[in-house]
């Protein structure tokens, strides 16, 4: 899915681009002036930039393109040096200069971030001109997945996605391991892929995968916040109540089912503690990501038999401050926003994964300084994730193989 929206974006730029600017007669660039004004003054691109062009062309383009401003209530600026960044190939620019179409302060804020990238060495601070590229970026009207795409095209920067994500494990411990083994394979019927004394793993659909541990053999006391839930996702959760109802198993919160609604569910507890919420997303405004990814999964049957099936499933994990740990997941992870409830933003990880972040004041669960999860991700090429984060500097790096989130998770790769 990403990989489409970059290429659709992709040729939308090089026909605008290639038919405004690059070559051609002047009525041709300035339709494409034409239409990066309308983008601007629709609040779609803060700013917008024109092909690069000469001198005697950007003369003889100049008044047109004042015209065009005025007829769409914005302004212009002719910018014959533009701002250095991880973005553009710099190399071919030479002596050109471009038009920046802006509305309100937002030319003052593209000058700021060049007079903060001249005053840098470059060269000793990779990071904070990568910062600066994004915030360009963003003043451009890129999204975070296209400012990630752009920064891998011009610099070093990378993200999960380079590194071939697999898939998903959620990690959870346990005093009585058995009797959790009992539960997910007797009770919920999810297929058994793995089993040893100390660890068992389940299928819950696809690439996304539970992990039970014993926690007598791990660096936990057992008394942890738990701090986590696990949404299992499913068109069928009338009979999933039913059965689970039938099965004695705790409900902490009733099915609850709304037609208008965003999506609907309800939450069961296992044996420990961890909380199991069977949850349907429904076709709604907050859901147009993610519905299309949805449906491209087939769901997988569990033991259960008959309508008893699961497609894909979502990690909540619980957080004091979301904004950092959005940017976070945004920028060093490269995972896409599929969904935003305000409180909470699920993010695309594989196919049939998603991470939840959500806000500790306002969830089912609440923030924890110590907590009995771990996230686990499946790569193709970990090692080479491991020496990027190192190489990077990333704050949040802790052990081999193995990092803490802002929040204090420990992601296992």
């Amino acid at each position: 899915m990403k990989s489409l929206l970059v290429f659709t974006y992709f040729w939308i730029c090089i026909i605008l681009l290639s038919s405004g600017c690059g070559s051609g007669d002047s009525a041709e660039k300035l339709g494409a002036l034409e239409a990066f004004a309308e983008m601007v003054q629709a609040g779609v691109k803060p700013i917008a930039l024109s092909h690069p062009m000469s001198t005697q062309e950007a003369d003889a383009l100049w008044p047109e393109a004042e015209i065009i401003a005025e007829k769409y209530g914005i302004a212009i600026y002719r910018e014959p040096d533009l701002i250095y960044s991880c973005l553009f190939d710099h190399s071919s620019l030479g002596d050109q200069e471009v038009f920046i179409m802006y509305s309100g302060q937002n030319l003052g804020a593209y000058l700021a971030y060049k007079e903060r990238v001249k005053s840098l060495d470059r060269i000793e601070n990779p990071a904070e001109v990568e910062q600066i590229s994004r915030s360009f970026g963003r003043l451009l009207g890129y999204p975070t997945w296209r400012i990630n795409d752009l920064l891998a095209s011009q610099s070093d920067f990378r993200d999960l996605e380079d590194f071939g994500v697999q898939g998903h494990e959620l990690i959870w411990f346990y005093r009585d391991l058995p009797a959790a083994k009992r539960f997910y394979l007797e009770t919920l019927g999810l297929k058994l892929v793995e089993e040893t004394e100390e660890v068992v793993k389940f299928q819950i659909a696809g690439d996304s995968y539970l992990v039970l541990k014993d926690v007598k053999v791990s660096p936990y006391s057992g008394d942890e916040n738990k701090s986590v839930a696990l949404a299992l996702l499913t068109d069928n959760l009338e009979d999933w109540y039913t059965h689970v109802q039938e099965k004695g198993v705790e409900i902490k919160y009733t099915l609850k089912q709304n037609p208008e609604g965003a999506h609907d569910g309800f939450v069961a507890v296992d044996p420990e503690g961890y909380l199991l919420e069977f949850e349907t997303f429904l076709q709604h405004p907050e859901n147009e990501k993610l519905m299309p990814r949805l449906r491209a999964q087939n769901p997988q049957e569990t033991a259960m038999g008959g309508n008893l099936n699961f497609y894909s499933s979502v990690t909540w994990l619980y957080y004091n401050d979301m904004l950092p740990m959005q940017n976070w997941v945004e920028e060093t992870l490269g995972l896409e926003l599929v969904v935003d409830q305000g409180w909470a933003k699920v993010y695309a990880l594989s196919d049939q994964s998603y991470l939840g972040l959500v806000d500790g004041l306002r969830g089912m669960n609440q923030f924890s300084e110590s907590k009995l999860v771990e996230f686990g991700v499946l790569l193709e090429e970990p090692k080479g994730w491991e020496q990027y984060l190192k190489k990077k500097a990333v704050d949040s790096a802790r052990v081999e193989g193995t990092f803490q989130d802002l929040g204090g998770y420990l992601f296992r790769f």
